[in-house]
């Protein structure tokens, strides 16, 4: 069995319907998955945090790193929004 494990499950992820632990009797699949679940919470998800996978055996981790912030000009004193 391969199985998907989600590092750390922000509120983006615990909205959606995606699954923690989730096995597959295929490698394959769940390559594909694990590729596809990246690129959906990077591309659609609030950008607070940046996810990546990495393979190790049976197991593909996703990790959930912060987001570096784009510099806009701002501060960050909170008075600019």
């Amino acid at each position: 069995m391969f199985t998907i494990n989600i590092e750390k499950e922000c509120g983006c992820f615990k909205k959606s319907d995606f699954e923690n632990n989730k096995r597959f009797a295929s490698k394959d699949d769940a390559l594909v998955e694990a590729m596809n679940m990246v690129k959906v919470m990077n591309d659609e998800w609030c950008q607070k945090h940046e996810f990546t996978f990495s393979e190790d055996g049976q197991n593909f981790q996703i990790a959930v790193d912060e987001r570096a912030k784009a510099h806009s000009g701002c501060c960050g004193g909170g008075h600019c929004s």
